[in-house]
């Protein structure tokens, strides 16, 4: 029996057989490469917690050696997990504090608070300091920001931070991914000498602050994103500085 080619049943028929054929093709494709995607993921998170302690361009740490140069500043085995009220949570068998998706636990909706994980990271840098390091996400004006604060021994004054977006407004809001956003965040206390958290602000202009103000200068033109931060940083900081305060005391 011949075909007709030129009928409606062939046309919608071909057309269904070559979207299964290709369905087939991208989900082989994408189980082959899932290792090479979860690398990338794990090394690009490895990359954004060292450049909270360091400038990784001038250590000459690149993709093809963070993974051994992470081993050489952060011991995951000292790392922990926070619950929402500063307290450290028992973790999973073979769940490390690494293997916290926070961005995930932040746009399920889902997931009540009391259920909702906060990793700690603890290093030591080229000094054999001890350094503590706390990942931070949130919204910005068009999608998800986030980040990474390194605190000195103190648990207190924040050495440096790294930032990033996924869609901010080039020029604006994007901003916060460079040097001249991150830079003053550091010397600033997150707790005052009683140990308690003490909040920041972003605010339009601070040129004139002190080293270490709490009142952040933002960005020109990016204040919904400047602002993302600021929540990002204050709705998480809170809990990391109880922590801190239970642990001096």
């Amino acid at each position: 029996m011949a075909i007709n080619k030129e009928s409606n049943q062939f046309t919608f028929g071909f057309a269904i057989g070559l979207v299964v054929i290709l369905g087939v093709i991208l989900a082989v494709l994408s189980e082959g490469l899932k290792p090479y995607k979860d690398k990338n993921v794990r090394i690009k998170k490895q990359l954004d917690i060292l450049s909270a302690m360091m400038d990784v361009e001038k250590e000459g740490i690149t993709r093809a050696n963070a993974e051994v140069e992470f081993k050489k500043y952060v011991k995951l085995e000292d790392a922990v997990i926070l619950d929402y009220t500063g307290k450290v949570k028992k973790s999973e068998e073979g769940v490390s504090a690494f293997d916290i998706d926070i961005k995930k636990e932040f746009r399920d909706k889902t997931l009540a608070e009391k259920d909702k994980n906060y990793p700690l990271f603890v290093a030591t840098d080229k000094s054999k300091n001890t350094r503590y390091i706390i990942p931070v996400v949130g919204k910005g004006l068009w999608g998800p920001i986030w980040g990474y604060i390194c605190l000195d021994k103190d648990m207190n004054t924040v050495l440096g931070v790294s930032f990033d977006h996924k869609t901010e407004t080039p020029g604006l809001g994007a901003e916060i991914n460079k040097p001249f956003f991150m830079d003053r965040w550091k010397s600033s206390k997150i707790s005052d000498e009683q140990g308690n958290f003490m909040k920041y602000e972003v605010v339009k202009d601070n040129s004139g602050a002190t080293k270490g103000d709490s009142k952040i200068d933002g960005i020109t033109g990016g204040t919904i994103t400047s602002k993302g931060v600021e929540e990002m940083v204050n709705r998480t900081l809170k809990i990391y500085a109880t922590y801190f305060k239970n642990k001096k005391s």
